[in-house]
Parts: C-alpha cells; sequence; structure tokens
C-alpha cells in the first residue's frame, strides 16, 4: 500500500484535479492506495479570513462565503456528469449551509475561540476531499471516500493538536483491513478530540495526516504531490539556478524542512521515520519528473552540502552582562520564561565566557519576548548585573545542511568567507553537535544575496556571476557589451564566470531586468526604458542588492565618478575607464582606494592609461614586488600620437582631428585631449600608483593649442577655430622638418616633477617610430636602470578600450 498526498495547488480548480485523478488511477493499477487531499488552494486563508471578518462584526464575510461556494461548485461542474451532480450538489450545499451557520454565530457573538476556528477552516479539506472522492468514482470504481475525523483522534488543544498515535493507529489499522476499495480518499489536516470535537493539526497538517496513515499501515512509501519538482538546493523562487535533489536523508530533510523548505512539514516525517518508510516528494504538473526521494538509505556524495536554506522574519535577542558568568541556572531562567508564553526558540548560540547568550525568534513574538525577559532579570537589571535585553528585528536565518558535513573540514570557512567577499554581515553563527548544518543570522535585505552567492559557491562548479550595471553606451559601450555578448558561452566553459548586464544607461535613458537584459534587444529596450536619473540609478542598484555587483562607467562625466563611493561602500566593484575620480584631488583618490579594501570592493581602472594595455597593472605589480619607480617617460595618448602621425603637407590639422573624433580615438569633446589635460591625468594616475602623491595643478603642462580654440564652447566653433589658425600647425610641423624629427605628444615624471606637452623627438628615440594611435610607456627603476621598462602598444580605439574594461570584469570575476 502506498500513501499519496496532494498539496493545495495540486487541488486548485478542476483541471488540477484531473491531473491528480490521473496520477491516483495510474498508480491504482499496481497497488492499493491512500489518498489524502487538501483545501483547495487559498480555501483555507478564505476562510479564516472570513471568521476573523464575521468575529469582527465586519459582514463582508457573507461575500467570502459566496466566494467558497462558487470556487467548489464550479469544480463540481466541471468534474462531475450533470446526470451525476445532483446528490453532490446537495451534500455540499449542506455543508456550505453548516458553514454559514458557524460564521453567522461568530458575526452575533463577536467572538472566534479557538475550537470554532478549527471546526470552520475544517470545512476547507471536507468540501474539497468529498468532491474529489466523487470525482474519481467516475474514473475508478473502486474507490471510496472516508472522513479523516473518525480516523486520527487528537488531545483538545485546538489549533495544533497532539495525536494519540495509540488509538489512531488502531483505528485505522481496523478501518483498512475491512475496507476492500482500491483508493480511499481522506481530508487532510482535519482530525478530532476523543470526545468527538473537530480539531487541527496546524501547519502542514495534510502531510501529517498522510504521515499518520502510513506510519499506521506499514506502507510501502509515503508519496508527497505539489508543485515543484521536490525538494530544492535552495528556494527556487529566489536562487533561480537552484536544482531539485534526487536523494537526501530524514534528518537532511528534517533540517531543511525547519529552514523554510515549504514543500515538506517537520513533523511528517516523525511516523515514518521510526517505520523506515521512504517519502517521495514529486510535482503534479510534471509527474515524470524524478522528484526527491528521502530515506535512511546510506549514499556516498561529492557535494557535502545537500541544500541551503533560510527562515524570514527573525528576531535577534542578546541577554549580556557580568552577571551572567559563572552563575547557575541564567539559561534556564530565559528559556522557561519564553516556554511559559509559547515563544518558540529557533536558533541559540553563547558565548563560551557566559557572559551573553542569543537567542533568534519570529519577530511577532520579539515585543512579547523582550516584555518578559527583561521581567525576569529584573532584580539583576536595577543592580547593573545584567543589561536589559538587546532586540534585533528584521533578520534571517541562513543555513547550510547535510549529512555528510561532518567529515569535510573548512565548509563554515568556506560559507562565511563567501558572505564575507560580498559584504553580508553575520550577526551571529550555530553549529550543532551533529555537524549536519551551520546557521548564521543576517540582515533580512541580504538574504537573496547570501543565498545566490552560497549557491554558487557549493552546487554551481564554482560558477561565478557577474551582475553589470553600465553605464554610458556610446562608442566604447556599445563595444563592450558585443565583446560581452559574443564571449559569454567562452567565459562560462572556461573560466566559470557568467556576465549578466543587468542595467544599461546613458544620460537620456536606463533600462534594469533582474534576470538580465537580453544582449539581443538591448538597444530597444534602452530605447524603451525609463528617464535616465542618477539618483535612481544608483537606489536601483542598492536595492536589487546583487551578488557580485559591478558598477561599469564607459563615460567621462565627472558628476558620475563622484557616484563610486556610493557603490563602494555597499560592496559593489566600480569598473571604469573614465579618469576624472583617479586624477581628481589627491584625498579623493586615496578615499576610493581604501574604500576598496574595507569594503572589499575591487576598484579598478587600467583603461584610464593605454586603453586595454597593462601599464597600470604593471606599475601596481612593480610596487608590490618592492621596485621603485623614479622616473616615467611616455607618450600616453593614441588620439594625439594619430593625429601628429598623420597631419602633414597633404592633411591639414583641422581634417586630421575630424578623422580621430570619426574613429573614435579622441573623447567626444576633442579639446579634452587637444588640451593636454588628458595627458596630465593620465601621468598623474601613473604617478599616484607608483605611490608618490601629487595633485593635477602641479604637473606643467605646456600647451600647444591657441588659447582661443581652447575658449570654444562648442564643437562646431572648435573646429572653425581649427581651420583659422591653420598656419599656427602648419609652422609647428614645418619647424619638426627642420630639425628632423617627429611630433609627439609627450608626459614626464622624474624628480617629483612632471610636465605634458608637444616634443620634437629625433630618430635615434624610442618614440620616433611610434605608428598609428600607439602608446609607450618607459618605467625607470631600481630593477630597470639602463634598460627601462617598455610597454607598448594600442592606446586609444572603441574596440582596445573596450577589451581593457572587459579584462577588469574578468579580473573580479577571477578573483
Amino acid at each position: 500500500m502506498k500513501v499519496l498526498k496532494f498539496g493545495g495547488s495540486s487541488v486548485a480548480n478542476a483541471q488540477n484535479i484531473k491531473l491528480v485523478i490521473d496520477i491516483v488511477v495510474n498508480s491504482a493499477k499496481d497497488e492499493k492506495l491512500i489518498v489524502v487531499v487538501s483545501a483547495f488552494s487559498k480555501v483555507t486563508d478564505l476562510l479564516q479570513l472570513a471568521s476573523r471578518k464575521a468575529a469582527a462584526g465586519d459582514e463582508s464575510f457573507k461575500e467570502i462565503l459566496i466566494e467558497i461556494e462558487k470556487k467548489h461548485l464550479e469544480a463540481i461542474k466541471e468534474l462531475i456528469p450533470i446526470s451525476e451532480q445532483s446528490s453532490l450538489l446537495s451534500h455540499i450545499k449542506r455543508i456550505i449551509n453548516h458553514l454559514e451557520t458557524l460564521l453567522d454565530g461568530c458575526y452575533l457573538l463577536g467572538e472566534l475561540s479557538l475550537r470554532t476556528a478549527d471546526t470552520i477552516l475544517s470545512f476547507g479539506e471536507l468540501l474539497s476531499s468529498y468532491i474529489i472522492a466523487e470525482a474519481l468514482k467516475q474514473n475508478l470504481k473502486n474507490s471510496g471516500y472516508k472522513d479523516s475525523r473518525e480516523l486520527i483522534k487528537t488531545n483538545s488543544h485546538f489549533g495544533k493538536a497532539a495525536v494519540n498515535f495509540e488509538i489512531s493507529n488502531q483505528l485505522i489499522i481496523d478501518y483498512f483491513e475491512s475496507n476492500e476499495n482500491q483508493v480511499v480518499v481522506l481530508p487532510g489536516f482535519i482530525a478530532a478530540s476523543l470526545d468527538g470535537i473537530n480539531t487541527t493539526l496546524g501547519r502542514g497538517g495534510s502531510d501529517y495526516s498522510a504521515a499518520i496513515m502510513a506510519g499506521a499501515l506499514n506502507a510501502n512509501q509515503l508519496e508527497i504531490w505539489t508543485d515543484v519538482n521536490g525538494m530544492y538546493t535552495a528556494n527556487p523562487k529566489v536562487v533561480k539556478q537552484a536544482q531539485p535533489i534526487a536523494f537526501i536523508s530524514y534528518q537532511e530533510a528534517m533540517e531543511l524542512s525547519h529552514f523554510g523548505a515549504k514543500v515538506l512539514y517537520p513533523p511528517t516525517i516523525q511516523p515514518v521515520l521510526r517505520k523506515n518508510i521512504p517519502i517521495l516528494i514529486k510535482n503534479t504538473f510534471e509527474p515524470d519528473a524524478e522528484g526527491t526521494y528521502i530515506s535512511n538509505q546510506e549514499m556516498t556524495y561529492k557535494n557535502p552540502v545537500k541544500g541551503i536554506s533560510h527562515i524570514d522574519n527573525i528576531t535577534l535577542i542578546t541577554l549580556e552582562g557580568p552577571g551572567m558568568i559563572g552563575v547557575t541556572g541564567s539559561s534556564k531562567r530565559l528559556f522557561e520564561v519564553l516556554s511559559y508564553q509559547e515563544i518558540n526558540v529557533i536558533f541559540i548560540t553563547q558565548a563560551s565566557s557566559e557572559h551573553s547568550i542569543c537567542i533568534g525568534i519570529l519577530n511577532s513574538d520579539a515585543d512579547l519576548a523582550q516584555e518578559v525577559i527583561n521581567k525576569a532579570f529584573e532584580v539583576e537589571i536595577s543592580q547593573n548585573k545584567i543589561d536589559p535585553c538587546i532586540v534585533e528585528r528584521n533578520l534571517c536565518i541562513i543555513a547550510l545542511v547535510g549529512e555528510n558535513m561532518k567529515n569535510h573540514q573548512g565548509l563554515s570557512g568556506r560559507m562565511f568567507s563567501t558572505l564575507g567577499k560580498n559584504n553580508v554581515n553575520i550577526r551571529a553563527i550555530a553549529q550543532g553537535a551533529s555537524e549536519r548544518n551551520i546557521s548564521a543570522v543576517i540582515n533580512e535585505r541580504d538574504v537573496k544575496k547570501a543565498l545566490n552567492t552560497l549557491h554558487e559557491n557549493f552546487f554551481e562548479e564554482n560558477t561565478k556571476q557577474l551582475n553589470l550595471f553600465v553605464m554610458g553606451v556610446g562608442n566604447v559601450g556599445e563595444k563592450f557589451i558585443e565583446q560581452i555578448h559574443k564571449q559569454n558561452n567562452y567565459l562560462k566553459e572556461n573560466l566559470k564566470i557568467n556576465v549578466r548586464v543587468v542595467a544599461i544607461s546613458n544620460s537620456r535613458k536606463m533600462h534594469f531586468d533582474e534576470e538580465g537584459i537580453d544582449l539581443n534587444e538591448w538597444q530597444s529596450l534602452l530605447q524603451n526604458g525609463e528617464t535616465a536619473d542618477q539618483e535612481n540609478f544608483i537606489s536601483a542598484v542598492k536595492d536589487l542588492n546583487l551578488r557580485n555587483s559591478i558598477f561599469v562607467d564607459i563615460t567621462a562625466n565627472e558628476s558620475i565618478s563622484k557616484t563610486y563611493e556610493h557603490y563602494l561602500k555597499r560592496n559593489i566593484a566600480v569598473v571604469t575607464c573614465n579618469k576624472i575620480a583617479c586624477a581628481s584631488e589627491y584625498n579623493n583618490y586615496k578615499k576610493l582606494k581604501n574604500l576598496s579594501q574595507k569594503f572589499n570592493a575591487p576598484f579598478l581602472f587600467e583603461t584610464n592609461v593605454g586603453a586595454g594595455l597593462p601599464i597600470i597593472d604593471t606599475v601596481k605589480n612593480l610596487v608590490a614586488s618592492g621596485d621603485k619607480v623614479h622616473k616615467i617617460q611616455a607618450v600616453l595618448s593614441g588620439s594625439l600620437n594619430f593625429i601628429f602621425n598623420n597631419f602633414n603637407e597633404e592633411n591639414t590639422f583641422h581634417d586630421v582631428v575630424k578623422e580621430a573624433g570619426v574613429q573614435g580615438f579622441t573623447e567626444p569633446d576633442p579639446k579634452i585631449d587637444l588640451s593636454g589635460i588628458d595627458v596630465a591625468r593620465k601621468i598623474l594616475i601613473l604617478i599616484r600608483e607608483s605611490g608618490y602623491q601629487m595633485e593635477i595643478e602641479e604637473i606643467t603642462n605646456e600647451s600647444f593649442m591657441p588659447a582661443e580654440c581652447l575658449e570654444t564652447t562648442s564643437n562646431e566653433a572648435f573646429f572653425n577655430s581649427l581651420k583659422d589658425h591653420a598656419s599656427h600647425f602648419e609652422n609647428i610641423y614645418k619647424e619638426a622638418l627642420s630639425k628632423d624629427s617627429r611630433l609627439k605628444y609627450v608626459a614626464q615624471f622624474e624628480n617629483g616633477k612632471a610636465n605634458v606637452g608637444l616634443r620634437f623627438i629625433p630618430k635615434d628615440h624610442p618614440f620616433y617610430n611610434l605608428e598609428g594611435k600607439d602608446n609607450i610607456v618607459l618605467f625607470f627603476t631600481d630593477r630597470y636602470v639602463d634598460q627601462p621598462l617598455l610597454i607598448k602598444g594600442a592606446g586609444a580605439g572603441a574596440a582596445v578600450t573596450a577589451s581593457g574594461i572587459f579584462a577588469d570584469v574578468i579580473r573580479i570575476g577571477n578573483n
């Protein structure tokens, strides 16, 4: 014999009930079945609401009653042939009339006792089970119905009655020994006291009803049919990558159920655990899916962690003070006073010094717990031996669960390290002696990030998901997104990195998608997005609170560069090609670096100098290895190098600058390049990364541009001014020819001083043959004295800059 239980979602409506009947008919071909059913989906909630409204004198309870009746009558009309409906409709109508009488009584008396509440709530299962039993008879003649109240007997603790197993088991055995039906349908959740009064078995009571039946009859198997494919490695609504667990032990299942795995009610396991009856959790809507098999069968697993679960709405209460040290009975008094108030303690941890004890309870119990604890210790509190209890609300407990965790070292360290890297603050920690559970209390706002981070670390083959928030999708930004889209599969397969673009923004529009933006359609999505707003963008990033979040700044905007600290303080990495932040006041530059370290949030800006060239990374490695930079000589502007390499008798200065802009080598405002400020910022960043303190004002900028050109207020005016001053640039070019030299815009740092300016480079100089848009940097250090360390390559262009940004993102992924 097998026992099958179908939950509320499985019997939500006639369409779902037909699926249930198919499953039952197919299963009944092999052996006898007991089918335990819940109330139709949401009906228990409606009954509870109606009873409260009635007791409060609110006549709208009648509308709810009409809704309940309609829901059941519609199911009958779809499930039962018209010729067979009459007697069933009459029976259901009698039940509804009885319910109406009870609700009218609550309305007239203005009260709702626990006993009455249990009776009212029992109507959900009574209605559903009778309808399903009649529908099953249309498909399987040899089936019947039995009222669970006649078989399961309890005490009179209304709301959550305790089962009298000795009497119940005998009643169940006696009934089924004489029953010849192939299938018997019973209502779950409900029972009766020894004197025949309706009782209920508490939350998840239908599971419990099924387990009681299975245990009493030594069933071959208990099947729990629900709307998911078994127990998952984490809550699939929170962790999209969660997977069903194929096999799990009773103990592991109980741990996961306790910590919020709602597909199974913890007490369910007790009656079958004693008899070693396996439990199979199956999906009504995918009956061919494997499901989760729960038993005491020993199995070996590569992963010692079976699942990650959590409990929301937790309050942490801490009792501490010197008066607890060495004093016996403090813990007893604490738990005793909570027990008297029926406050369930979910989490316990105590310092070895005995100075404090910490407990986790539900938020709903927090006020009462605080009151009674302070009352119980009022003498010690008045004598300053113990402090008034500290109450921290809106927390959450997360837990790693696994039977074999006790045989593996380092799991707790791995768990806490993973959370720490994502700035998830741990308020308290507990681990039982069995070591099958490691629990931690965290802030409720971090639960999604924590669960996803842990799941990624323990279940996803160390695939790290990076969540990108991209600001700026011009030439470089477009190439960056294109590169991500193209390389996504490669990154997943070879580097175990899953890069998702969660947000994109330009100066006009922004678009968010928590599940990741479809990069095939990002341009149209952005075009139809909401109005861009920096404050709203920052708020949205913070509110999403995703693991491994990276803010990517692909602009040259000063106001955006001032937002970095907001991200870093929330453990959100910053990757930027925007030079303004790192070239701002030294104190601001240093503050950003310090915030990065303090909050474990990478701050990477390799593309600030040399686009995709590894210049900054090289400097960092030199300094980290103990070398000291004394002198830097560099051509750091790919745009200026392109301009002066192509400026000659055939191409005017105006035309070459125009072409540089078309090819994406210059900033949108070309004055930033031609004024020398861009090069000054770059050399300043290299100086600072080399370990020196310097401000931008200390760099001598020897401009070759006429003042009138730099004072223009628009690009159109600027280019017109280049035409007006064409002779100025021609004279510079002619002077270079006369000296048999080439024009290069050079940055230099030596002896604590720095300058940038146009230089005449002779043929024997390393800079002379620098072609196209290339950059070159010479580092003279303690180790590179006679022959400098030289880095050379393309230093401008959308594609190479985008690749440099992409490389920084991958660095974070590999960290």
